[in-house]
């Protein structure tokens, strides 16, 4: 099979598995709005992103270790299971410092409502890290061991249990934030079960006996994506915290419901970027890797482009039909979103190059960079312009990032960006987002639009063709 096959091969499979079941979560977007309100849905958001930092300092962000080691034939797959594992039970069980912490910082600050939020659901926030990175790490594990099919079903069995869960505990027993979080919870133990069983991962841990010298190279390729990940963080969810103070929780609901559908683009990349980073990783030592990654960005920029098109063009009536009536506002601040997520695919595309020749500290360098950018235009324009400033914020941190890899890989792998091309579609969501903002004329909102991605589409459909053509091709 040719790179372009396997790569397009572990593409399907992956979003066989998981596009359809977080389509779902999307389409169930309006129960959770109706049952937790504006205020909730903020408030919820909340927890899980300062959830989601907490995990990457309770793992020091060892996933990243799992999946480049776990890749290379070079290292025993039980030693980098077991290392792996044992990292984020250490490290998760540390997190209870979490719940004293807030209880003290709340003492401190008794009228930041962020704070008083974390302090009262800080337990199960603990509980929420714990069973996620214990999932995370089996499910890590299951992908880099070349069990790309059962990862894939996992995504499915665990959105599918989500689903049932919330329906029991936010309908049936109408516990609000708690009965989200549980649900979640408990999804996550059913998943760790079942990748253990199916993934027979029993087989493959080892209580003694580590190699210490694997356990180091991990834990340093590990550690300097700890920064990287919070930076990371920073750039993606500090918006909801900076508007939840800065402005309230209802603004913060309307702001996350905004971004919901924006974030299927990088769902999408993501399910890609999985597949890519495998290859990547194989693909380290060809001779031809210049071309190889110049081609298949050309694709990925075409095809993430057209995709951020379509939903700007469809944007409007999606969250009417998919959101709450008192969120339906949230179109007005996705252009940028939109544009912002489609630059955080382009930076994760470039940040392989970082995985694949293990320069993580580069990395984290670049993150740095877009997270104190993020912060400094978050504090500027939100109190002037609310949502679309934390929306220009973020769009303005992620295209730097990519910006500044973009240069900086070019040292490693010499790509051809298809520079002309970038522009003109970067242009064009512009155009499209200055429609969305001015425009009230409903005919003329959606033929402007319309002429717009078409353009968009006339543009790139050329790499798709070749892309097709590479993939059918038999030996490259």
């Amino acid at each position: 099979m040719n790179r372009y096959k396997t790569l397009a091969s572990n593409t399907i499979i992956l979003a066989l598995g998981q596009f359809g079941s977080k389509l779902l979560v999307v389409l169930l977007m309006g129960f959770y709005q109706s049952m937790l309100g504006k205020e909730g849905y903020g408030e919820i958001n909340t927890i899980i992103n300062t959830a989601t930092l907490l995990m990457a300092f309770a793992t020091i962000s060892i996933g990243e270790s799992i999946i480049r080691f776990g890749l290379d034939k070079a290292y025993n797959n039980s030693q980098v299971f077991s290392i792996g594992l044992k990292v984020t039970v250490a490290g998760t069980l540390l997190c209870i410092v979490f719940v004293p912490i807030m209880h003290v910082v709340a003492g401190w600050f008794p009228d930041v409502n962020v704070i008083a939020l974390l302090n009262e659901y800080s337990w199960i926030t603990v509980l929420y890290v714990f069973t996620g990175s214990l999932k995370s790490t089996c499910a890590l594990f299951v992908r880099s061991n070349g069990n790309v099919k059962l990862y894939a079903v996992d995504g499915i069995f665990t959105t599918i249990v989500n689903i049932l869960f919330n329906f029991l505990f936010l309908l049936g027993f109408n516990l609000g934030n708690v009965g989200y979080l549980l649900s979640v919870i408990c999804a996550d133990v059913c998943s760790v079960i079942f990748l253990t069983f199916m993934g027979k991962l029993k087989d493959y841990f080892i209580l003694f006996g580590i190699d210490k010298e694997i356990r180091s190279a991990m834990i340093r390729f590990a550690i300097p994506m700890v920064p990287t990940n919070v930076m990371w963080w920073i750039i993606n969810v500090s918006d909801t915290f900076f508007v939840s103070v800065m402005l309230d929780f209802g603004e913060s609901g309307i702001y996350n419901a905004a971004y919901k559908l924006p974030n299927m683009i990088a769902l999408l990349s993501g399910i890609f970027s999985q597949a890519w980073n495998m290859s990547a990783i194989s693909e380290k030592n060809s001779r031809t890797i210049a071309k190889f990654y110049s081609d298949v960005f050309s694709a990925f920029q075409s095809f993430i482009f057209v995709v951020g098109a379509a939903m700007l063009l469809l944007i409007k009536p999606a969250i009417a039909i998919l959101c709450d009536p008192a969120f339906h506002i949230a179109y007005i601040y996705t252009p940028f979103l939109v544009l912002a997520v489609v630059y955080s695919c382009f930076g994760t595309f470039m940040g392989s190059i970082y995985v694949a020749s293990k320069q993580s500290k580069r990395s984290m360098v670049t993150a740095t960079i877009g997270a104190v950018l993020n912060i400094s235009f978050n504090a500027l324009l939100i109190p002037v312009i609310h949502n679309n400033g934390a929306a220009i914020a973020t769009f303005i941190s992620f295209f730097a990032v990519f910006a500044i890899r973009a240069r900086d890989t070019r040292k490693t792998v010499y790509m051809d960006l298809k520079l002309k091309k970038l522009i003109i579609n970067t242009v064009s969501l512009l155009a499209m987002g200055a429609v969305i903002f001015f425009v009230s004329n409903e005919v003329l909102f959606y033929s402007l639009l319309a002429v717009i991605f078409l353009f968009v589409v006339l543009v790139n459909y050329r790499a798709f063709i070749k892309m097709v053509k590479q993939v059918m091709e038999k030996n490259k």
